[in-house]
């Protein structure tokens, strides 16, 4: 018998998205005067307000609430109605000076000895069943809000959306865990005051997302893909109706709180740390992104067709304490997951200053991720603007979403003798 699996996204103007967004905002603009900032930055977003608070090591000086302010326009919270809005909310600073006790196990003479900004353990996943290697239900959750927001932005159809939105879809499996069929799609936005008649209002959201939203994304998707949706989905848009009343001030927002969105849907597994915010030294973030760096590769190169990837480390250590793998019985190789673990060993340098220099993660490339998950993004370079009324403005050219690459696939292929 088959099974149903569902993945969620949230948009740009979810609260918790806005908090993301700004705190990697911060972190961006403080690498890119000084790439060896130590960063843990939180923010909290309520009805007109914005409270960002967190740790700093930095040799540079940038303007908070000129940061945060930017954010919140370019995700379009720009009228007062919205109760919330970026050039009147207010932005309360209270970050201050990281540890020397944390900082003390990070810093070293060897920049290659610096030891992990914590403990704990980090998970990667990939598997066959999308072209990046992600799972179906998660990317098109994350293609559905991507839509909507160029849509929003467009300005020419559904001109009554409002930034905050969510979406979830369920995909139904057959017995050799082969997607068989898109079976439910919930797609809920924020939208303008249509007036006192919410029925019509319902009624007309539901036949544009049907007939505008989701035609637009299946136009994406590969033929594959596309043959998954039929007429017999199930739609919700708006399931309690009226949704007028949202972003911070519908709902309190705070960095880190969608790290299932952030990563693989509900795929795999997660080791419970955010990645917003914090600096590459922080290995919540950066093994996060080299272990699926690794299952990635693993998987395009054919060692396995579905592999989850985990790592763990001790605070002030270098070497991670542990590597798994599991392969879910689903290995092209003669090699228990064990062996793979090993062999995952000798291929990838997991050192915290390893990880940052093979993923050039010491650049301000942090923002793009804030919004529409870590995983599964296309790599690209792109030029960086960032002003400075006290350093000049800067110009850099950066690599977004290194750990997507495919460049470590002859060196698996040769180690597994593929």
């Amino acid at each position: 018998m088959g099974y149903l699996f569902t993945s969620e996204s949230v948009s740009e103007g979810h609260p918790d998205k806005v908090s993301d967004q700004i705190s990697d905002a911060i972190l961006d603009k403080l690498l890119a005067f000084d790439p060896n900032s130590k960063v843990a930055v939180e923010t909290l977003v309520t009805t007109g307000q914005v409270v960002i608070a967190g740790e700093v090591k930095t040799k540079t000086y940038i303007d908070i609430q000129e940061t945060a302010r930017k954010v919140i326009n370019r995700i379009g919270y720009t009228k007062s109605e919205y109760m919330f809005d970026g050039s009147s909310c207010g932005v309360l600073n209270a970050l201050h000076e990281q540890s020397d006790d944390i900082n003390r196990g990070v810093d070293r003479e060897d920049p290659m000895t610096q030891g992990a900004g914590d403990q704990g353990m980090m998970f990667g996943y990939a598997s066959k069943e999308t072209d990046d290697y992600m799972p179906l239900s998660l990317e098109l959750s994350h293609r559905l809000l991507i839509e909507m927001a160029a849509i929003r932005r467009e300005g020419r159809e559904m001109t009554y959306l409002r930034p905050d939105s969510k979406s979830q879809v369920t995909i139904q499996y057959n017995d050799q865990d082969a997607p068989e069929r898109v079976h439910t799609i919930v797609v809920s936005t924020q939208h303008d005051d249509f007036g006192p008649n919410d029925e019509l209002m319902l009624q007309k959201i539901k036949k544009d997302v049907r007939n505008i939203l989701i035609p637009r994304v299946i136009k994406q998707l590969p033929e594959r893909v596309q043959a998954l949706f039929d007429d017999e989905f199930i739609l919700h848009v708006n399931p309690t109706g009226k949704f007028v009343i949202g972003g911070p001030h519908g709902d309190t927002g705070l960095t880190g709180r969608k790290i299932i969105v952030d990563t693989y849907g509900g795929k795999g597994a997660h080791g419970g740390g955010a990645f917003s915010g914090k600096d590459p030294s922080k290995v919540d973030r950066s093994a996060a992104y080299a272990s699926r760096h690794i299952a990635k590769n693993m998987v395009a190169a054919g060692v396995t067709d579905e592999i989850l990837v985990q790592l763990s480390y001790a605070i002030g250590v270098a070497e991670p304490v542990g590597i798994y793998v599991d392969t879910y019985g689903k290995s092209n190789v003669e090699l228990s997951d064990g062996e793979i673990a090993e062999k995952v060993k000798e291929l990838f340098d997991l050192r915290p200053a390893a990880i940052e220099q093979r993923l050039k993660l010491r650049n301000p490339i942090y923002e793009e991720s804030a919004a529409y998950g870590h995983m599964g993004r296309t790599p690209r370079t792109v030029t960086k603007k960032f002003e400075s009324p006290y350093f000049g403005n800067i110009e850099k050219e950066v690599e977004l979403f290194t750990w997507e690459k495919l460049d470590y696939l002859e060196k698996v292929k040769e180690a597994f003798n593929l």
